[in-house]
């Protein structure tokens, strides 16, 4: 018999949301870790608010919600506090009660930027990474560093002379994004700055490639599961990459075995190589032998490790592929480095998490 299309609503329910979550479902998995994760954090959220005034959101709950921005790719945050409204699985994630309504859009940006001030971000990635089963997913003696280019929230019209001396453009076939012409201006980042984001730096990948207003993304991964077990923002330049690397190797050098590092060519400079060796890693460098010397010799590519590294140090390219395209870090949505290195690593923690519950089931 044909059931009636009948449009009818229920003034109440009475199935909680834990059961309209299937058993299944991978945010249970990651739901239990980032949960494990916030606990560790406590104190470091008790620093960032007073004991006394109206309450706010709760921290654990904004990180949350942040997760399934980058998740499911939500573009900002007036859509995800819309996507909160309606999608149970949502509410569930974040702790919400079916009747709780959603936090406005703009309290929740405010919100949220009460925790830069506590770099939660690199804490909550830690905290991930701490936990005892997670720990024994990761390798201690080799990684893999590289950098990728995060273009800036601010228009290359926005660039002016430091010295004041620049005109805004001149006003042609009206509207706000007026007509421009750059040809012949010479450019630099000594001369000139943007005025929407000051720190973003002009950088270009190579040779004829265009020039864009740019932060530069770092990431550290180890090689057993290619998880991302440190992260960073620089100032985009010609050695940001180097400095990164040795920032973000440094702690894990200090014990009495060697390590590996695997890098690509940016990375094959004689001071960089011999710094890592100063510090016990093994430079597991890419060769860059167009029309100079390499830094690497026989020393260290005649191991059959050196070419295991270099075949996985590619993996981190995954990781900055999923940053840069779901969790939307290709072009940021914040102004100034702190802002847009917080997002960065952010990003980085969520996309640990979307790979650990496959890792853990995995029996070892």
């Amino acid at each position: 018999m044909r059931g009636g299309d009948n449009l009818t609503g229920e003034l109440f329910s009475y199935v909680d949301l834990e059961a309209r979550v299937r058993g299944d479902h991978p945010l249970r998995a990651i739901r239990v870790i980032v949960n494990e994760a916030l606990a560790t954090l406590e104190r470091d959220f008790a620093a960032l608010y007073s004991p006394i005034g109206r309450p706010s959101i709760p921290p654990e709950k904004l990180l949350r919600a942040m997760l399934l921005q980058a998740f499911y790719s939500i573009r900002s945050e007036r859509l995800l506090m819309e996507r909160l409204e309606y999608d149970l699985l949502f509410r569930w994630f974040v702790g919400i009660g079916v009747d709780d309504a959603a936090w406005d859009h703009s309290v929740f940006s405010k919100n949220r930027d009460r925790l830069l001030e506590g770099d939660i971000a690199a804490k909550f990635l830690n905290a991930v990474l701490a936990q005892r089963r997670v720990k024994k997913l990761l390798s201690t003696d080799h990684f893999s560093v590289d950098g990728t280019l995060i273009e800036a929230w601010a228009s290359m019209k926005s660039i002016r002379p430091k010295d004041g001396s620049g005109e805004p453009p001149a006003e042609g076939g009206g509207g706000r994004n007026t007509e421009a012409d750059f040809h012949g201006q010479k450019r630099s980042n000594e001369t000139h700055a943007s005025t929407t984001d000051p720190e973003a730096r002009l950088y270009r990948k190579g040779k004829g490639k265009e020039t864009k207003l740019c932060f530069m993304g770092h990431g550290l991964m180890e090689n057993r599961h290619g998880l991302l077990v440190d992260a960073c923002l620089t100032l985009a330049d010609g050695h940001a990459e180097r400095v990164a690397a040795l920032h973000m190797i440094e702690p894990r050098a200090d014990r009495p075995q060697a390590i590996t590092l695997g890098a690509d060519k940016a990375y094959d400079a004689e001071d960089f190589v011999n710094e890592l060796r100063s510090m016990n890693v093994t430079p597991h460098v890419a060769q860059n032998t167009n029309g100079r010397s390499s830094a690497i010799d026989g020393r260290t590519t005649r191991h059959s490790g050196y070419a295991v590294s270099q075949r996985i140090r590619k993996r981190i390219e995954e990781a900055f592929g999923w940053i840069k395209t779901v969790a939307g870090q290709d072009k940021t949505g914040f102004r100034g480095r702190d802002r847009v290195g917080w997002a960065f690593i952010f990003a980085a923690a969520a996309y640990n998490l979307v790979r650990l519950p496959k890792l853990l089931a995995v029996p070892t």
